[in-house]
């Protein structure tokens, strides 16, 4: 195992991570559409119980993806987490205000009513999913940073000098917004939206497997139509936008420089990924598509789900394999990052490669309480119980 093998290795387990992710943001596609598709208390009550049967999955997969970030790649996460903490502050507070609103909007005495709660779900719902995406698009758009490596250097040495104890900053901010003006990016709001759409896609998927109610099922397919279409425009409108424009590219020697159609070059050097992107596209539509035009089809969500998955992960491995920039500086060409100057060292890296062999492990013991949670469809008689949300 080679220190390039390693860093490839974490960058794939990385990619993986956010994939899945992208997948589970089901729960706050579901969650945006709680009132449009339970016109009723009791619809509400039906989607927001199967939907709150699967929400620690994902905010459990989005601190662990945070977390394999900062273990692998440390500078950017110092860098990203630190640096954009807005935009992060945000995205955690509507994941904090989801895990509330489950929790308390049935409670007793909660006076602030089941409603406001249930519109806190929909916030998150909408801006969870919108700013994760335009989070992520920033692996392509660049943000606006800059790295100074060597005041770890230097700080060292004013230590020794003259004893004094501080904490070196090697990354700051460009401008005062600290990640917020991503979102003045167009193309991030591109992108972003399509995540948004992709995430309510999956949300009506999920709903009409997951809830036994004919009621809420024959709103969900008309729902699915009206989310999947601007889902399919933003995302072959962004798709189309990463293969025209230019790139971040490194050497061997480390220096970053501007290259025409990267992206596009990667997806024919990097053909296999490119195989695999098609193919959960394929997916995705047959998900969809059957689901539409068959009334008695209700399990769309996997077609689709394995799909999302396999459009994802090459998306984001494209963003940084084949000698690519996956965090490009707007403020300073050099400053971007890649997976040779962010990355923990090898032994780091070497160590964290055999604790992740107990990865197929967990993934089992997930799909076995997934499968004994959703052995049973939730259904009217469900939310009955003392322990319902």
């Amino acid at each position: 195992m080679s220190y390039n093998f390693l860093q490839h290795y974490w960058c794939f387990l990385v990619s993986l991570l956010g994939a899945l992710l992208v997948f589970l943001l089901f729960v706050q596609g579901a969650n945006s559409m709680v009132r449009s598709l339970g016109y009723t208390d009791e619809g509400r009550r039906l989607i927001i119980n199967s939907t709150g049967r699967k929400w620690e999955f994902t905010f459990t997969t989005l601190v662990t993806f945070g977390g394999a970030f900062f273990a692998s790649f440390p500078l950017f996460y110092s860098t990203s987490f630190g640096g954009a903490y807005w935009l992060w502050m945000l995205i955690l507070f509507t994941f904090v205000l989801q895990a509330v609103s489950y929790e308390f909007q049935n409670k007793l005495g909660n006076f602030l009513g089941p409603k406001t709660f249930q519109m806190c779900l929909v916030i998150n719902g909408l801006l969870g999913p919108l700013l994760l995406g335009g989070a992520v698009a920033t692996f392509f758009e660049g943000s606006n940073f800059i790295v100074m490596k060597d005041n770890l250097v230097d700080s060292q040495l004013s230590t020794l000098n003259s004893q004094l104890d501080f904490t070196p900053i090697i990354s700051r901010w460009a401008n005062a917004s600290h990640g917020l003006d991503a979102l003045l990016n167009p193309w991030v709001l591109v992108f972003g939206l399509a995540v948004m759409f992709l995430a309510r896609v999956l949300g009506t998927l999920y709903i009409i497997n997951n809830v036994n109610d004919e009621d809420i099922r024959s709103r969900a397919s008309v729902r699915l139509i009206g989310a999947a279409v601007p889902f399919l425009v933003f995302f072959v409108a962004y798709l189309v936008h990463l293969l025209l424009k230019e790139g971040y590219a490194y050497d061997d020697a480390g220096v970053i420089s501007i290259v025409p159609y990267k992206y596009l070059t990667n997806f024919i050097d990097m053909w296999y990924l490119t195989i695999v992107l098609l193919v959960g596209v394929v997916l995705v539509l047959f998900g969809i598509g059957k689901t539409v035009v068959s009334k008695t089809y209700f399990s769309g969500i996997w077609p689709a789900g394995i799909g999302v998955v396999l459009v994802v992960l090459p998306l984001l491995l494209m963003s940084a394999w084949n000698h690519t920039a996956y965090y490009p500086s707007t403020a300073d060409l050099q400053s971007s990052l890649t997976i040779v100057n962010s990355c923990s060292s090898e032994f780091t890296l070497r160590t964290m490669f055999y604790v992740s062999l107990i990865i197929p492990f967990v993934l089992a013991y997930i799909v076995y309480a997934w499968r004994a949670i959703d052995k049973k469809k939730l259904e009217r008689a469900d939310i009955t119980d003392d322990h319902a949300y």
